[in-house]
């Protein structure tokens, strides 16, 4: 997840003019951000599988069993529901995809990651055994 988002921002331009004219470049970061939303989800169902929250039935299930449980809050819930409303247009909507939206979600949203690792980071911390 750290990798992808890093190489997004690294490489992700100060303009939506510019990040128009990327050709492969703008296809290469939406496929990584892509990559680091599943990585996310990928967190999610591990956490809620070891520490046995219960039997989720879709992503958004492990998602309430860890604010159920404290884990992350329901403010963390609403960026992940976000995270994976972007990601099934990125995947689902990929030829149609506006990318004047696009752009500005990856500017204003790329921060969260770094929030969902802190949260988790914070509570295996708290919970080591």
């Amino acid at each position: 997840m750290e990798e992808s988002v890093q190489l997004v921002k690294k490489h992700l331009p100060e303009s939506f003019e510019e990040f128009l004219d990327m050709g492969l470049m703008k296809d290469g970061i939406y496929k990584r951000i892509e990559y680091a939303i599943e990585n996310v989800f990928d967190i999610c169902a591990i956490l809620n599988a070891d520490l046995k929250l219960g039997i989720p039935g879709e992503d958004e299930d492990s998602i309430i069993h860890l604010v159920t449980h404290g884990i992350i809050s329901s403010e963390m819930h609403e960026k992940l529901r976000t995270m994976k409303g972007f990601r099934n247009l990125v995947v689902h909507r990929y030829g149609r995809m506006n990318d004047e939206i696009a752009f500005s979600i990856l500017q204003e949203n790329l921060g969260d990651f770094a929030l969902f690792k802190q949260a988790i980071e914070e509570y295996l911390n708290t919970n080591a055994e």
